[in-house]
């Protein structure tokens, strides 16, 4: 016998299908926006606090696909976190660390490599996760970070080929980094180049894309570069001649007899959609490039940022979860953490020339960060510049949640988006 809906049930499908296309329509005709807050999420997704639901949803949930985080223990963890409060956040991500780490160091005692190998890295993610918003004054801002090293060096090494820790040797002191192959022995096979930006260490960027690049064939590599990662602890900030340490990191997979240097791509996010074109400028054996998204020049884009733009006696009411990443990137860039407006000076000359990069290049920008002005602009510069004819731009759509900057909370789809694009222009 068929059931038959009730007419109230109708109206009430009804009523649901016209809000959802209402909400669709509402987000699509948004106006542009002259000022643009990086951190701003397309929809909610558990705090009040923008920078820490940004965080939560982008940064943890987006990363539970790759094995990052699980989202059981996310939620849990946000659950005793007072909203926007620093101190909560970094108690409950460092604890739950420390009881994944638990998990792993038992599994690995009993000989069970791959139980052990996933929540290792899980509590490396987590040790990181904790790190948000800590101010590097903090003693235990070093010493999570050595963590962070240790876990995943150590859950890294029960992969079969493991991944590799290595250090690029660059002015006099060196860039910490990971390599991942893409199967056994010396095969030179097609690599990825994965580039962070302003607030990433190398570690994030595996949980980012390292499993899908494996999946598709490819060896996978991530570095540190200057202003990433804890390299600020030792006066290595960021600077406007990237191009050089990217050179140095080039240098180091070319000698690998496992990398195909007729196929060597970088792509890079936030910042790194600036570091990787401007390395590849300089440097033609980075034989195409992807950017999420391009930033041809820094400065204008950070005179739109509202962490650089409040006033004094706005940022008085500022949480002190945001107040601590405001201040982590000031840090990361060498200005005063008291002065966030010092950023857009400090990011003069921080720009690429599209005009001057040769090779086949790829923009995916997230429908959210697309309403920025500045970022139509920038991206509009960088696509009609660009010299070789293999270049395009993909926007990915708020209806699939592939919305916000980085778009951290869709992996699956940058993966699609970025290795098909590849698989092509390979081929050509």
């Amino acid at each position: 016998m068929k059931h038959r809906p009730s007419t109230l049930m109708i109206i009430f499908i009804f009523l649901l299908s016209a809000h959802l296309l209402q909400s669709r329509a509402a987000f699509s005709t948004e106006e542009p926006l002259a000022v643009s807050d990086m951190h701003a999420t397309a929809f909610h997704y558990f705090f009040q606090d923008g920078d820490m639901d940004f965080h939560f949803g982008n940064l943890i949930l987006g990363s539970a696909v790759h094995g990052g985080a699980e989202i059981g223990e996310a939620f849990y963890a946000a659950s005793r976190i007072r909203d926007g409060d620093a101190g909560d956040w970094q108690r409950e991500w460092a604890e739950l660390a420390g009881r994944v780490e638990a998990r792993g160091e038992s599994s690995l005692a009993a000989g069970h490599l791959v139980s052990a190998r996933d929540q290792l890295l899980r509590a490396a993610y987590c040790y990181r996760l904790s790190m948000v918003s800590m101010l590097p004054d903090n003693p235990a801002f070093k010493e999570r970070g050595a963590k962070v090293r240790e876990l995943f060096q150590k859950g890294g090494a029960l992969f079969d080929p493991p991944v590799e820790y290595f250090e690029v040797p660059f002015e006099g002191t060196s860039l910490p980094g990971y390599f991942r192959k893409a199967a056994s022995g010396d095969r030179p096979v097609k690599t990825l180049l994965m580039i962070g930006g302003g607030e990433t260490f190398a570690e994030d960027l595996f949980f980012y894309i390292a499993h899908q690049a494996h999946a598709r064939g490819y060896n996978f590599a991530t570095v540190d570069l200057p202003g990433q990662g804890l390299l600020p602890m030792e006066g290595m900030v960021f600077r406007t001649d990237t191009h050089a340490a990217m050179k140095a990191v080039v240098d180091a997979l070319v000698k690998r007899s496992d990398v195909d240097t007729e196929r060597l791509i970088a792509f890079g996010i936030s910042g790194g959609g600036l570091f990787v074109p401007q390395a590849a400028m300089f440097d033609p054996r980075i034989k195409a490039i992807a950017m999420c998204s391009a930033v041809v020049d820094a400065r204008p884009l950070f005179a739109t940022m509202p962490a650089a733009l409040d006033t004094p006696e706005e940022r008085a009411g500022w949480t002190s979860f945001h107040e601590g990443v405001v201040k982590s990137i000031c840090w990361r860039y060498g200005v005063s953490m008291d002065h966030p407006e010092k950023l857009i000076e400090a990011n003069e000359g921080n720009t690429f020339d599209p005009a001057k990069v040769a090779v086949p290049a790829l923009i995916i920008v997230g429908e959210g960060e697309y309403r920025s002005l500045e970022v139509q602009r920038q991206q509009k510069i960088a696509l009609d510049n660009f010299p070789n004819p293999s270049k395009k731009m993909v926007v990915t759509p708020s209806d699939e949640g592939a919305s916000n900057h980085c778009v951290m909370e869709n992996r699956a789809l940058i993966g699609q988006v970025l290795f098909d694009w590849l698989d092509e222009t390979l081929r050509e």
